[in-house]
């Protein structure tokens, strides 16, 4: 009798195991819904949507404790975004300078700084040409201490074909 029975605590166990299994994988869904369902916190960054139908070449400039540093390209696509800088923005101003790849037009300011014709980071806004860069007119933008910022790029007037900016927002 004690034979016929000794199925009956193996049978517990796996059901007991399967029970536990069971239980374990529940409280994992569970945990992973609640991960989508839980509001996901706001990231921090500089970002610059493209609203043209053209490439655009992408240079931001800023200031850090030991100075100017200006830094591209991002290439942009079309109707697209890309993220220049990313976290929580140190600055309260930052600076922008983009090129439509097609047409040539321009986003430009009169902060100057300096580019380079590949991908750069310059550190300072002095003696560009005699360091061997170029020298560009940037955009300032005042993010009013937000820790992210977005600008949007967008085609100009027709009549004159230059691009202007339409501005930042928050």
């Amino acid at each position: 009798m004690l034979k016929s029975n000794s199925r009956l605590p193996k049978m517990l166990r796996r059901a007991s195991r399967a029970k536990r299994r069971g239980a374990f994988l529940l409280v994992a869904a569970a945990g992973l819904g609640g991960a989508f369902l839980a509001p996901t916190p706001a990231f921090a960054d500089f970002r610059v949507c493209n609203s043209t139908q053209n490439l655009v070449g992408v240079a931001i400039g800023y200031r850090t404790g030991s100075g100017w540093v200006s830094e591209g390209w991002w290439r942009i696509e079309k109707s697209s975004c890309k993220t220049l800088i990313e976290g929580p923005l140190e600055s309260r101003y930052y600076y922008l300078y983009a090129e439509d790849a097609a047409s040539g037009g321009r986003w430009e300011g009169s902060v100057q700084m300096c580019v380079a014709l590949t991908e750069f980071k310059i550190a300072g806004t002095n003696d560009c040409f005699a360091r061997g860069f170029q020298r560009a007119g940037f955009q300032e933008y005042d993010t009013r201490e937000q820790e992210n910022w977005m600008v949007d790029l967008t085609d100009g007037p027709a009549e004159n074909n230059t691009l202007t900016n339409t501005g930042a927002s928050r």
